[in-house]
């Protein structure tokens, strides 16, 4: 569903990104781990198209997408999160997914004309909050939601432009750790025909809920593999423990 063949990727002299290839078929719940400044929040900036790779080719779907821009990869079924939440602090939660799914049908320019007349965008909007487990706090105010809350409005946002790939960076950053589990749970439990990859440091988290590992050290991939796998390989235990870790 995603791909990139020979990504490469610098600033300088500094190297960011090298001879990454990644294949993630339809379904597939990834983890992209690795020490800070191993390269993560890159790569995924350069599978969105926030960053330009120096090499190489990203494709979606069988689509080569490598020069295309961000909003257009986002078209053709490619979304993301960030670290930071981008949200509407005075809309509620059904108002701002109606507003993202409207953006997607091209009716966001109507802004001005009140939400009820588009029915069908609301009724969306609503089975979105409903599948993240945000109905019963549809109509709060978003600046009134939990955090957790928050981050899951954020994933809604992202769902409502109906991506075949995910891309999740951090989603539990600054989430209480006794909730991340929670969130966690509800995105594994989102449909199987979408593809997931996610940057998330807790390694409980990581190996409970992704089915498939990433392990980033240097801008390279280092291993990639199931969560049985990549915990018994002996160079993952190296970087969090050795000397990778002692550089981070």
């Amino acid at each position: 569903m995603l791909s990139t063949r020979n990504l490469n990727k610098s600033f300088g002299s500094l190297v960011v990104a090298q001879d990454i290839a990644l294949e993630l078929p339809q379904g597939v719940r990834y983890a992209l781990i690795g020490p800070n400044g191993a390269g993560k929040t890159t790569l995924i900036n350069l599978l969105t198209g926030m960053l330009r790779p120096d090499s190489g080719q990203i494709f979606l779907g069988g689509t080569q997408i490598s020069s295309l821009k961000p909003e257009a990869r986002v078209r053709h079924g490619l979304a993301r999160t960030f670290q930071i939440n981008t949200l509407f602090p005075q809309l509620t939660a059904l108002e701002s997914v109606t507003i993202a799914v409207l953006e997607r049908e091209g009716h966001a320019h109507n802004w001005w004309r009140r939400l009820a007349g588009f029915t069908p965008a609301i009724e969306e909007a609503h089975g979105i909050l409903a599948s993240l487990r945000l109905a019963d706090v549809a109509h709060r105010a978003t600046r009134e939601l939990a955090y957790g809350q928050q981050r899951l409005l954020e994933i809604a946002l992202a769902l409502a432009t109906r991506p075949r790939v995910l891309l999740l960076d951090e989603p539990a950053a600054g989430v209480p750790k006794d909730e991340s589990a929670e969130l966690f749970a509800v995105i594994s439990s989102l449909s199987r025909e979408l593809t997931v990859l996610f940057i998330e440091h807790d390694m409980n988290v990581v190996f409970r809920f992704a089915s498939r590992i990433i392990v980033m050290v240097g801008g390279r991939i280092l291993v990639e593999g199931t969560p049985d796998e990549v915990g018994r390989d002996p160079r993952v235990r190296e970087v969090y423990l050795g000397k990778y870790a002692r550089a981070a």
